[in-house]
């Protein structure tokens, strides 16, 4: 772990945060321990490489009621600046909701337990192969749906539910449609993600950057 640089510049503190290379929460527990210690006024500048600790250090500075602004120095470097008016010290703060899961705008579309048409027992094999390889994306979906027959993956005695509550772990939203659930009689028995309906089905449908349905 790398440390943190003080310096002076134009007779204002600036402490500098390297936090390059590091993933999420790190940059954010960094820079919150730096601006516990800042006894004075100054400028609180992070090194972060990658988005997703640009957008958890915004969330920080807009929960501690601080302005900050961003500048990207190169291909894969930035810099957020937070300019701290006065010592929080150790004043109860506002912890920031974090996101460790850069958004792909990916949703998964689910309504059948089954990939594709002919055998049945191919399908389900090959479905099983299809979500566990949804898990190994670089950048896993935002959301996951399960509609229809695609219903039965979610719950008790599903062959998919280990690679499912992993891709939750990662911050994947998995919802299953309600409907779906009590015509089955599989409502009691959801094992992973929360149940939902028609209407969030459609929004989530809308809003995604892209639909993937096996």
């Amino acid at each position: 772990m790398r440390k943190t640089a003080l310096t002076e510049k134009e007779d204002e503190l600036m402490i500098v945060v390297n936090a390059l290379g590091e993933q999420c929460p790190i940059p954010v527990v960094k820079a919150t321990r730096a601006l516990r210690e800042m006894r004075e006024p100054g400028t609180l500048e992070i090194l972060v490489d990658n988005e997703t600790a640009v957008q958890n250090l915004l969330r920080m500075a807009s929960g501690h009621h601080l302005a900050a602004t961003v500048e990207q120095r190169g291909e894969k470097e930035y810099a957020v600046t937070v300019e701290v008016t006065a010592p929080v010290g150790d004043t109860p703060m506002e912890e920031p909701e974090l996101c460790c899961v850069p958004d792909s705008g990916l949703v998964v579309a689910v309504d059948t337990d089954a990939m594709g048409r002919g055998s049945e027992e191919l399908g389900k094999t090959l479905m099983k192969g299809f979500l566990f390889a949804v898990g190994q994306l670089p950048v896993p979906p935002r959301t996951m749906l399960f509609y229809n027959g695609g219903a039965r993956l979610t719950v008790e005695g599903s062959d998919s539910l280990e690679d499912l509550k992993k891709l939750e772990e990662q911050g994947v939203e998995i919802l299953t449609c309600g409907t779906c659930l009590n015509y089955y009689g599989l409502t009691e028995k959801l094992a992973v993600g929360a149940v939902t309906n028609m209407y969030t089905i459609v929004e989530k449908l809308a809003g995604a950057g892209k639909v993937v349905k096996p």
